[in-house]
């Protein structure tokens, strides 16, 4: 996969299909994988949140998940060949996970979500083992969870928790999880319980689910969407200006 640098940080400019033969072959060879998504919110939080960028830059897979950051990579000159969305791509590796016969493990979200997820990723992909699933609110224990991950025998890790916590938990336990693959999803596992509606494939299309949470949420969305677009708008601007 092509590595970039944008805005200061690294990212893999690579395929939906690419990232996932590439995580393919690196879990039948036994590679650890600690995998990120970056978007613009992400990305602008990484200028000012020094623990954050060290955990996303450590990682062995950064994809661009946010049509923001393909639109403004490919602005500045660089190749983005689309958008690889971390919902997408979760659901691809359980798909692999079921063919090949890797357990996963859930973790994150409001104990009946993650209840609700488990039953819904069984049920869509027959054969999936699912090794444990743990709700997203252990911050008085966290060696605990990491042990029960550990023991669980899962190969694979997907943490349904918001940034930066899931990308700061991964980053300080990656050596103890005793997973091949680990990947945050942050709010995958509220869509596939059905707590909360995907924007409709029109809107992924054109990079508007932003616009499809700030009309379900609009009190607790808007404001945090109107400050980091903003942010990363006078980031590419200044961007813009160095090279030309």
């Amino acid at each position: 996969m092509q590595r970039i640098t944008f805005m200061g940080s690294p990212l893999d400019a690579a395929s939906m299909d690419e990232t996932v033969n590439y995580i393919e072959q690196r879990l039948l060879n036994g590679v650890f994988t600690q995998h990120v998504v970056v978007n613009v919110a992400k990305l602008v939080h990484m200028q000012t949140d020094a623990e954050l960028a060290a955990s996303v830059i450590a990682c062995d897979i950064i994809n661009i998940d946010g049509m923001g950051v393909v639109l403004g990579a490919r602005l500045l000159g660089h190749h983005i060949p689309e958008r690889v969305a971390g919902v997408d791509l979760f659901h691809r590796l359980l798909a692999l996970s079921a063919d090949k016969g890797f357990p996963v493990f859930l973790l994150g979200a409001e104990a009946d979500i993650v209840e609700k997820t488990v039953h819904s990723v069984e049920k869509t992909y027959p054969g999936l083992k699912v090794a444990g699933f743990h709700h997203g609110f252990f911050w008085d224990d966290e060696a605990l969870i990491v042990d029960k991950i550990g023991q669980s025998g899962a190969k694979l890790l997907f943490v349904a928790i918001t940034s930066p916590k899931k990308e700061n938990f991964i980053h300080k336990w990656q050596d103890k999880l005793g997973v091949d693959f680990v990947m945050g999803v942050g709010g995958t596992f509220d869509v596939v319980a059905g707590k909360v509606k995907r924007a409709p494939l029109w809107m992924q299309k054109y990079g508007l689910e932003w616009l499809y949470r700030v009309i379900q949420e609009p009190r607790r969305m808007w404001k945090r969407y109107f400050v980091t677009n903003s942010k990363f708008a006078w980031l590419m601007l200044k961007n813009l200006m160095a090279t030309s």
